[in-house]
């Protein structure tokens, strides 16, 4: 049941408790998550200098999200959503504790990190679709638009610091790096566990496979939907170029881990600044046009970043990367969510969620095969170039969304 409120409540999300512990536990998890994930990074191509293994972090994120995230979400509405975050931290906890042992008594190879972030990625599959249904039920249906801002707020807040925080301390040591994200995760779990127990919804309809994945059927049905979600999803797939940051870094750049926590930290960066500029001057008109123009925007600034020597060019590449991203992103989202009935906003918000996420992680991946058969930067040369040949062959595809005006619309 959602948590009842007294009036200062309705006006002041500081004043509602169970937000501010959500709100702690999000910024708590997103620090340790995006440290982590550099110190990763770095050292397994220390270990390694293999660009292979940059692409299988990756593919070991990918797996679980691929896997369990529409099985978390049936969970989700199922059992109590708090009981299901405090495992999944815990899980997230005990496999860097096992990283940091690791690191300071000099047994971690490959082939143990990559299992014990394949670990940590099924905690990651569980936590993120759990968490999204769980805010709802912790503030009053006033404050939801704000808690979400606040809550997405926390995530850009947390990408942008806290790659460039695993920068700078894995200069201590990456058992450092594991053992103060551990202590973050777990500081994560005690948050959770002192919010108030929520009560999941209750089913009306029994679950068949065509009604889990009746949201795939409706975005294949709609151009608009389809064009927007696939164009984000190849345009990451080919042009991502996070996964081979550590070898830009080391053998390009020729910088240590705390640029490389910068260079992580430089497309939050950009995402940031549009994202709040949108918030004062939203598009009104020639939308499809414009998420093309960013997509393209994003594969020219992919191609920039990869024939840059420059420290200095690279971060200014990666931060207009993350502009255009974040363009496309604010685009596709609000048209997901206008052109989706409220009966079936649900399953295609985690149809599109599930797409976002593994797009990311399977892009890491197909960055390290390209990366060991071609080198690094023809890589991601190939990879712009297959962004731009994308946004060719959509604006050809898809004229529904090419011509699309306005976000707002009449459904049909």
């Amino acid at each position: 049941m959602p948590l009842a409120t007294s009036a200062p409540e309705q006006h002041s999300l500081l004043r509602v408790r169970a937000f501010r512990q959500f709100w702690s536990a999000r910024v708590a998890a997103g620090f340790a998550y995006q440290m982590l994930s550099v110190a990763v990074g770095w050292q397994i191509y220390a270990l390694s200098h293999r660009t292979l293994d940059l692409g299988l972090i990756g593919l070991a994120q990918f797996l679980p999200s691929l896997l369990l995230m529409l099985p978390a979400g049936h969970l989700a509405d199922r059992y109590e959503r708090r009981r299901i975050l405090l495992a999944a931290e815990w899980l997230q906890a005990l496999a860097l504790a096992l990283l940091a042992a690791g690191s300071f008594l000099h047994w971690l190879n490959e082939g143990v990190i990559l299992v014990l972030v394949l670990v940590i990625g099924i905690g990651k599959a569980f936590e993120f679709p759990v968490r999204q249904a769980l805010l709802p039920g912790l503030v009053p249906p006033a404050l939801l638009p704000r808690a979400m801002a606040a809550s997405a707020s926390a995530g850009q807040m947390t990408i942008m610091v806290g790659p460039a925080l695993g920068g700078f301390l894995y200069l201590a040591g990456p058992d450092i790096v594991y053992l103060v994200s551990a202590c973050l995760y777990v500081g994560a779990a005690l948050l959770f566990w002192r919010m108030p127990s929520v009560s999941p919804p209750v089913a009306h309809a029994a679950r068949t496979l065509k009604t889990v994945f009746a949201g795939i059927a409706y975005i294949r049905r709609r151009p608009v939907i389809f064009g927007a979600i696939s164009l984000d999803l190849f345009a990451v797939l080919l042009g991502g170029a996070t996964a081979l940051l550590p070898a830009f870094a080391h053998d390009i750049l020729h910088t240590g881990p705390w640029g490389l926590g910068l260079l992580r930290a430089a497309p939050a960066v950009g995402a940031l600044v549009i994202s709040v500029w949108l918030a004062h001057r939203p598009l009104r008109r020639g939308v499809g046009k414009i998420m093309f123009a960013c997509v393209a925007g994003f594969g020219f600034a992919t191609l920039l970043f990869a024939l840059s020597t420059s420290f200095l060019l690279s971060l200014a590449a990666l931060c207009a990367l993350g502009a255009f991203d974040m363009v496309s992103v604010v685009i596709r989202g609000t048209l997901v969510q206008l052109e989706t009935p409220d009966e079936m906003r649900g399953r295609v918000s985690a149809v599109n969620a599930m797409f976002v996420t593994t797009s990311n992680q399977l892009g890491e991946f197909e960055s390290g095969v390209t990366a060991s058969w071609f080198g690094t930067v023809p890589a991601v040369v190939i990879g712009a170039l297959g962004t731009l040949a994308v946004v060719g062959l959509w604006m050809g595809w898809f004229p529904e969304l090419r011509k699309r005006e306005r976000l707002e619309t009449t459904l049909s």
